[in-house]
């Protein structure tokens, strides 16, 4: 069975940075791609990053350039760098057995099979 926590939320300014980890156990990395989802009130979920088994990674125009994915040892992690109000969002990571991502992977990952309880960002 799948299991994610995620952890390193908090409350920032704007242009600050946050750093959430996520750790993973129940399923072997090496067939898997992660990734995480966010989720503002009132509005959809919208796919954040991804990194897959070979290490490529994808982020959403969104945060392209601001925010990066990483993975190492059983944990996953998102850098966030030059926060903007519109971040604010609960924060999810998430993970789906796959051999080969599909093209925009990124936008799959609100949908994919295993997400974690999620952690808030707010960023005022």
């Amino acid at each position: 069975q799948v299991q994610l926590v995620e952890s390193g939320g908090g409350s920032v300014q704007a242009g600050g940075s946050l750093r959430l980890s996520c750790v993973g156990s129940g399923y072997p990395f090496s067939t898997f791609c992660m990734g995480w989802f966010r989720q503002a009130p009132g509005k959809k979920r919208e796919g954040v990053a991804a990194i897959d088994s070979a290490g490529t990674t994808e982020c959403a125009t969104s945060v392209k350039g601001r925010f990066s994915i990483s993975s190492g040892r059983g944990e996953f992690y998102l850098q966030m760098n030059n926060l903007k109000p519109e971040d604010t969002a609960m924060y999810y990571c998430a993970a789906q057995e796959m051999d080969v991502p599909p093209t925009n992977v990124v936008t799959y990952v609100p949908y994919f099979g295993s997400h974690g309880q999620g952690t808030q960002v707010t960023v005022s």
